[in-house]
């Protein structure tokens, strides 16, 4: 049982994990904290936290539990900010989609208070953005991902473990690096591309025709488009060491294809259709 939790930037991810653990009795009180104080109001008014917090000192304030999920790029302001009100024993973990620079400017805010920080990335979304899209069932059947670094404090690590899996979710630990690199492949590249589709074809003359009538492959490409632009411009500038070689290599598989559109070459085209899909078909296994 969490006696206190306090989160930092109740949005979606944020707000529904309270909304969860509020929802299996895994936690006695909430507190929020943020910049905007009519969406903390609204978060009081849909019950998902109990409290509004004015500091973050008085957010920190006899906290068991600290949940950062703020976008990437606010959080080393936030650990600094954050630090001095923290106490004895309260563990501090995130919700960032991208490790290596979080741990280091944890490292870099907490000090001697780093081994309570656990970095982790629960693996779940919507489009939506808001305390108001927040779900008490978003996590379930989800993966979060932990990368405790070896200073971090296993008891520590093992109460967030609790906590993620109090929401149903499946937890898993990897590296910070592993991480990064994984997530690049399967979630900051088809983000990037998702906007960069739908930026190339509202530039074209007939953009409203081709919205009009654009059909499912369009509709479940560029779904994803719809996100948060400032998390997501948080997230690519973060992972931009990872990303740029996977967006070049990208850039070259595409010129493959192209290739072989410019020249009928059909044999090419079905090999590489052949082989995607078959690749898709066996991994994806649990494609809903």
């Amino acid at each position: 049982m969490i006696n206190k939790l306090t989160i930092i930037g109740v949005g979606l991810i944020g707000g529904s994990l309270a909304r969860a653990l509020r929802k299996g009795g895994h936690v006695r009180e909430v507190m929020g904290y943020g910049r905007n104080l009519a969406h903390l109001q609204e978060a009081v008014g849909l019950g998902v936290i109990d409290y509004a917090a004015v500091t973050l000192k008085e957010a920190a304030r006899e906290a068991d539990l600290v949940v950062v999920a703020v976008p990437v790029g606010s959080i080393p302001e936030i650990f600094s900010e954050l630090t001095p009100g923290l106490e004895d024993g309260t563990i501090v973990t995130d919700v960032g989609s991208v490790k290596v620079p979080v741990i280091k400017a944890a490292q870099a805010a907490l000090g001697a208070r780093f081994p309570f920080f656990v970095p982790g990335h629960p693996i779940a979304g919507t489009e939506r953005s808001g305390v108001g899209a927040s779900d008490a069932d978003l996590f379930r059947r989800r993966r979060v991902i932990l990368t405790p670094e070896p200073e971090t404090d296993t008891a520590a690590a093992a109460r967030v473990r609790t906590m993620w899996q109090a929401t149903g979710a499946e937890v898993v630990t990897m590296t910070a690096e592993q991480h990064d690199h994984v997530l690049a492949a399967s979630s900051h590249l088809p983000h990037m591309l998702a906007y960069a589709l739908v930026e190339m074809v509202v530039r074209m003359d007939d953009h409203r025709a081709i919205f009009d009538n654009a059909a499912g492959g369009f509709r479940d490409f560029t779904r994803i488009a719809s996100s948060d632009p400032v998390m997501w411009r948080d997230i690519c500038l973060a992972n931009r060491e990872v990303l740029v070689p996977l967006l070049r290599q990208y850039r070259n598989d595409l010129g493959t294809l192209i290739k072989a559109v410019e020249e009928g070459n059909g044999e090419v085209l079905l090999e590489l259709f052949a082989r995607a899909k078959r690749a898709r078909d066996t991994l994806l296994t649990n494609d809903k």
